[in-house]
């Protein structure tokens, strides 16, 4: 009777888990986003049809566009904040790449990227063990942050 109970506990949780995970990784429902957000991506993305997401309070479009995965952040007036664009993790820049190798020693750079901001700004960010690692567009690291 104890082993059944224990059972049914563990499944209790494992569907609990499973549903608490399916409803963190959800979109954010088209009719959810401003339209002031959605305007400002049609100007600055004609064509492209998003998949939105919640972050903080601004607004994520994740598409693609011309072959490359991107992504745009605005703020809630539709204001650009910046855009991500997948690249491939040997057109990281060299000090990247050996900041990468002397710091997690072993470890693959699963994913990299190039972030520009709305002021111009452009780092590199390079994803290790489900963390994003951030550098300046020199190459120098900036911080790493929760994936």
């Amino acid at each position: 009777m104890k082993k059944l109970k224990l059972i049914i506990s563990l499944l209790i949780v494992l569907i609990g888990g499973s549903i608490l995970l399916a409803s963190c990784s959800q979109g954010l429902n088209d009719s959810k986003v401003p339209t002031v957000v959605k305007t400002s991506f049609a100007t600055d993305f004609p064509g492209n049809s998003p998949k939105w997401d919640k972050e903080n309070s601004n607004y994520e479009a994740n598409f693609k566009t011309d072959g490359k995965t991107m992504s745009a952040l605005y703020n809630e007036n539709g204001n650009l904040r910046e855009t991500e664009t997948d690249i491939n993790v040997s057109n990281l820049p060299t000090p990247v790449q050996d900041y990468i190798a002397n710091n997690y020693p072993g470890e693959k750079i699963k994913e990299a990227a190039v972030i520009s901001k709305a002021n111009g700004e452009v780092n590199y960010e390079a994803e290790v063990n489900d963390m994003d690692v951030l550098f300046t567009h020199e190459g120098q690291f900036i911080k790493t942050a929760k994936d």
